[in-house]
Order: C-alpha cells, then sequence, then structure tokens
C-alpha cells in the first residue's frame, strides 16, 4: 500500500526482474556509498513525502546522505528524512505519466537526484532539480555525482540482457 494524499492506494507486488534490479542498484549503494561513509543506504522503504495530506510512497532503493543522519522515523517505522537519491524500478504496468509524476514529488519533496531504471530499455534516466534529464544506456557509466564521490557501475552489470 502507499497513501496518496491520505488515500489507501494498492500496489501490485515488484515481479523477479524489478526485484533482482532494485537488489543490484541497492547493493551498489550500498558497497559505494554507506561502506565508504558517505552516508546509508536501503531499499524496499516507505518515505513520508508530505504531510496533510499524507503521501507515503515505498521506493525500491534510497541512499541518505551522512549531512541528513541521522535519519528520522515516524513511530510507524516510515522514513520521515527525504532521501538524497530514490531509485524506482520501472515495472511493465507503470505508464510514463504516473512515472513522471512521482519523479516531480520526489524532487518537490527536496530529492536531489532520481535514477529511474528500466530494465527492459536497459537504461537508467537521472533527474535532478532544475536540470534535464540525463539518460544512461547499457553502455554507459551511471554515476551520483554531488551525492556519492567516485560512485561509478556500468549500467549493463545493473540491468543485464534477458
Amino acid at each position: 500500500w502507499e497513501l496518496h494524499d491520505g488515500v489507501p492506494v494498492p500496489m501490485s507486488p515488484p515481479g523477479y526482474v524489478h526485484g533482482k534490479a532494485a537488489l543490484k542498484i541497492a547493493a551498489q549503494l550500498l558497497s559505494q556509498g554507506e561502506e565508504r561513509g558517505y552516508g546509508e543506504a536501503g531499499d524496499e522503504i516507505a518515505v513520508v513525502l508530505r504531510r496533510n495530506p499524507d503521501r507515503v510512497v515505498g521506493v525500491d532503493a534510497l541512499f541518505v546522505a551522512k549531512a541528513s543522519l541521522p535519519a528520522q522515523l515516524s513511530p510507524e517505522g516510515y522514513l520521515l528524512t527525504i532521501p538524497t537519491l530514490v531509485v524506482e524500478v520501472r515495472s511493465k504496468n507503470d505508464t510514463q505519466p504516473e512515472v513522471d509524476t512521482k519523479v516531480q514529488e520526489y524532487l518537490a519533496a527536496g530529492v536531489l537526484l532520481v535514477w529511474v531504471a528500466d530494465p527492459e530499455g536497459r537504461t537508467v534516466t537521472a533527474y535532478r532539480p532544475d536540470q534535464p534529464a540525463t539518460v544512461f544506456a547499457a553502455a554507459d557509466t551511471l554515476t551520483a555525482d554531488g551525492v556519492i564521490p567516485g560512485f561509478a557501475v556500468p549500467v549493463a552489470n545493473l540491468l543485464p540482457a534477458a
């Protein structure tokens, strides 16, 4: 479930391809970000984007920079601290307008970098406030400039060919 302006919305559980992509990305955030002391990584976490009306979303992976720690939690255990980086992995039933809306909500809440991973297209699109989106194809190296120093991983390693 997610809360969209206080209204509970059922969410389908992720499929195998979606879950594997989210895991691979979260593992990189853990090894290249958290284990190097730049912040904390997580996956499948509920984040409170705003209150009154409440907007609570389940993100596929995230990173909270050291400057935003310790993370603040709601009584339910949901993350109140706005992540520095949020990862959304596209599912087959996600429409582009739905993805665009989620990205804009993350950026409006204060997220500095949003990655939308598309396992089918083997791309990761990076969104930042007031900047054009950057598309990283399978042959490219994904970076997290300004969020995780030195972060670099080939997109092909995160989203292998089926």
